[in-house]
Parts: C-alpha cells; sequence; structure tokens
C-alpha cells in the first residue's frame, strides 16, 4: 500500500481508536472480560461478532474487500493474523473517530501508527486513495468531503495485532457506564481508564428523527428506553436480553450516536476526555 500513498507525514500526535460496545458478550464472556483474558483486541475473523457487517468469511465482502486493498497478501492468512480495523482520530473527538461502531473506544499508542494502512472512504466503498504515516493525503480528503456524521472517518488497519499491554494507551467509556460491572471489567485492564460526557437521547427527540434510520427503529427505541431516555447503556441490555435482533439495535444505536451525541463529539473537538 505504501506505492499508493503519496503527500504529507501524518501528525504524530493523532491517534487510531477503536470504537467498539464495552457491555456486548464475546465467546460467551462480557466483552471487557474476554479482551483480559486475550491479552489482545481481536478482529472479526477471530470473534466473529462486529458492529458494522458480519462479512468475514469465505466469500463474504469483508474478505473480498481486504484481498482488494491488500493485493492478496492476506488471502491464506490465519485469522489473528489479519489486520484489525479502527478509525484515526484527526478530528480528535471525546467520543473517538468512529462512534458509528461503539460507544467506547481503545486509544491506541504512537508506535502502531507505523505498522497502520489508511484508506478513505471506508474499505466497503471500494476506495481508491490510500495513506501510510509517512504520506497520509487522507485527512484533507476528509476535511473536504460532505459525509453524515457517522461516516466521517478515515479507516485504519493496524497490522501486527492489538496486544493490550504494548498498544493501548487509554479506555474511554460512556459516562453512563460508572458504578457497573463494565467499569469494574475495565479498571482491571492494564491501561487507564477516561471518560466522555455520554450519549442521551429522549423519546421525543428520538421520534422528531425517526427518518434517519426508519419508524420502526424509533419505536424500538422508544420501547426499550428507561424512564424515557436512551443510552448506550440501554442499547446494551437490550442487547443482552436476546429480545432484539442486533441488526435493528444497531440502527437504533445510530439513531442515538447521530443526535444524542455528547459536547466534543463535533467537529471543533480538542479534548480527549478527563481522566480517572
Amino acid at each position: 500500500m505504501a506505492g499508493r500513498a503519496y503527500g504529507p507525514p501524518l501528525d504524530p500526535g493523532v491517534r487510531v481508536t477503536l470504537n467498539f460496545h464495552p457491555d456486548r458478550v464475546s465467546g460467551g464472556l462480557p466483552l471487557l472480560e474476554a479482551l483480559a483474558r486475550d491479552g489482545a483486541y481481536h478482529s472479526q475473523f477471530v470473534t466473529g461478532t462486529s458492529n458494522g457487517g458480519l462479512t468475514a468469511h469465505p466469500g463474504g465482502d469483508r474478505r473480498r474487500w481486504e484481498s482488494r486493498i491488500f493485493g492478496g497478501s492476506y488471502d491464506d492468512a490465519d485469522p489473528a493474523e489479519r489486520p484489525v480495523y479502527g478509525a484515526l482520530d484527526f478530528r480528535r473527538q471525546v467520543v473517538g473517530a468512529a462512534p458509528r461502531f461503539g460507544s467506547a473506544h481503545l486509544r491506541l499508542s504512537r508506535p502502531v501508527l507505523a505498522r497502520t494502512t489508511f484508506c478513505y472512504p471506508d474499505s466497503a466503498a471500494e476506495p481508491a486513495h490510500f495513506g501510510v504515516a509517512a504520506a497520509m493525503p487522507l485527512v484533507a480528503l476528509a476535511e473536504a468531503d460532505e459525509q453524515d456524521a457517522l461516516n466521517d472517518y478515515v479507516e485504519c488497519h493496524v497490522h501486527g495485532g492489538v496486544r493490550l499491554d504494548r498498544d493501548v494507551e487509554a479506555l474511554v467509556l460512556d459516562a453512563g457506564y460508572r458504578g457497573t460491572p463494565v467499569e469494574a471489567a475495565a479498571r482491571r485492564l492494564p491501561f487507564p481508564l477516561t471518560w466522555h460526557p455520554g450519549y442521551r437521547l429522549t423519546v421525543p427527540q428520538l421520534r422528531r428523527h425517526a427518518d434517519y434510520r426508519g419508524p420502526r427503529y424509533a419505536d424500538l427505541g422508544a420501547r426499550i428506553a428507561e424512564h424515557g431516555l436512551l443510552t448506550p447503556r440501554v442499547i446494551g441490555d437490550a442487547a443482552r436480553s436476546g429480545r432484539h435482533a442486533p441488526q435493528d439495535l444497531k440502527m437504533v444505536w445510530h439513531t442515538l450516536a447521530r443526535f444524542g451525541a455528547p459536547e466534543g463529539a463535533g467537529t471543533a473537538c480538542r479534548s480527549a476526555g478527563d481522566r480517572r
């Protein structure tokens, strides 16, 4: 990919973030407990789960996209050897670079940039523009583009794995998880825990934006809301109940992420969140 990249070097102060839902289950364990057990953050080729499309399987779109982008380098690779996907937080948002994939994020360390490749737009859109840390044209492209807020990110591919004890600077959680088992599990991980102010959307606000993902998802959000309020924790509780289709809840999350974001989640953000 380096041969297809051009432009100025990446600002070394910018970080890769991995957005995810911290209260989901992976391999029969709460996600943060699974992270602690494995000592690493895995791609959907390993976990079989995703907050995007579930296409990391033989014949699936994710395999086809990777084969195209990386020239077949991973066609026969073991699942654990494939890249981990994230986004470049060039806007320095308190919620991470790609909140469409979850309310929490891992902020990766500076050395990770040297083994990360980048594309714009998302790999699902058959991108023609690529970058590496030494030659990065994509930030300028993204800043000049007009995208929905949930699509406004530069995709990252971290090669060589993401180890918790080596590659993560911090975990950033939604404030709605304070005092919950999610916080307790987070404090057992080998890096600092920080917080952002949290996503919140009232049912009347949700219904005002019913056309964003469709009225059926606004209705579902209204049904699962607690005391008239929708938060990431509420959606996580609904997901673990098994009573709702995961893809339906994903649409509810998209609406919350788009219209219930905290201050500092927009393009003017320059703060990384408060320390614990």
